[in-house]
């Protein structure tokens, strides 16, 4: 027990008489405490304890204008259940019912006047051990839960580090930068908030959108990476990684991985139903799905690959514009034309 911090606790005394008052603060200095405040005013009780910010309050029972009672009542708004603040009576009432009708109004003990020394410097003492445990207990709680925090914190990122790894393998092979996922997770984050989804939804949407094409994993180069218009067969094929990606990604417990099965199946849906691979027409479609279909494209129009030349923004933007209500959501293409009006594209 820290008995320097016990000396060092700070005091209000609440009582009417001025003699009571003095007695106190006499057997306190005489006990090694100095750090008292005082007054005979009950009403001036709440500004006295706001600004004092004390560790134990010693408190009159019976007294003019505002009793103890009521006092008890007016500290105990103050003193939450995580903050052990001890408050002591004074009270020349011995009644049970007295003594019952403080400590429901929340006193902690009692002391009785006329007061004894070593009754009055033992009881304190308790009370302050008690409090000096209970501060001990609550900043030992701090530091775990700022650890949890912290660890949680770790862990958070290192999933979104392996979310961005796992994104960046799908593309490896046609964009060895990897910066495709990542532009498609912040256009597609930024197009959620913009429709005025949830902060927690825009941000699973954000997540989750960089692993819409890790399907491709399953197509063969010769496909993938064709300079030339597919075949019916190799399009049909290069269809199956929207399949591909659910199947991968199906099952998990994680919500961010199973919004990120959602777009992978759906991204490539269309508002009027000639997508793939379900046919999915207008609000069938998952709003993941629709969002990241309009982030993919524009980003996949505006960057070179292997097979394709990087179109103009301003030629992009005309055709996904040109493809509303056909391809592509209206809603969506409208909060799209809205970011770039904000300089956000």
């Amino acid at each position: 027990m820290n008995d320097a911090w016990i000396k060092e606790a700070k005091f209000l005394i609440v009582d009417d008489q001025e003699y009571n008052i003095g007695l106190l603060e006499r057997i306190l200095h005489r006990a090694g405490f100095s750090r008292c405040r005082s007054t005979t005013d009950p009403l001036s009780l709440e500004a006295l304890f706001d600004e004092f910010e004390p560790d134990i309050v010693l408190l009159d029972l019976h007294m003019p204008v505002m009793d103890g009672f009521t006092a008890l009542k007016l500290l105990r708004g103050k003193i939450t259940e995580q903050h052990y603040l001890p408050i002591l009576v004074l009270t020349a009432d011995v009644s049970n019912e007295a003594k019952q009708k403080a400590l429901l109004d929340g006193a902690n003990d009692f002391l009785t006047k006329p007061f004894d020394r070593t009754e009055v410097v033992l009881r304190i003492t308790n009370l302050l051990k008690t409090r000096h445990l209970h501060l001990q207990l609550q900043q030992s709680n701090e530091r775990l839960e700022q650890r949890v925090k912290q660890r949680t914190m770790e862990l958070e990122n290192a999933q979104l580090e392996i979310l961005e790894l796992l994104g960046r393998s799908s593309e490896y092979r046609d964009d060895v930068t990897g910066h495709h996922t990542r532009r498609v997770g912040a256009l597609s984050g930024r197009l959620a908030r913009e429709l005025g989804m949830p902060e927690s939804d825009a941000e699973l949407i954000e997540r989750a959108a960089p692993l819409h094409d890790i399907g491709k994993i399953g197509i063969p180069d010769h496909i993938l990476l064709k300079p030339g218009r597919f075949t019916e067969d190799e399009f049909e094929h290069m269809k199956s990684h929207t399949d591909i990606g659910a199947r991968i990604l199906e099952g998990s417990l994680f919500p961010v991985l199973q919004v990120a099965r959602v777009i992978a199946l759906t991204h490539h849906e269309r508002w009027d139903g000639a997508g793939y691979p379900s046919g999915l027409r207008g609000e069938q479609i998952p709003i993941a799905g629709r969002i990241v279909a309009i982030a993919d494209f524009y980003d996949a129009l505006t960057h070179a690959r292997p097979y394709k030349e990087a179109w103009s923004k301003e030629a992009a933007v005309a055709e996904i514009r040109s493809r509303s209500a056909t391809h592509f959501d209206p809603r969506v293409v409208d909060a799209f034309l809205n970011l770039l009006e904000e300089v956000y594209v």
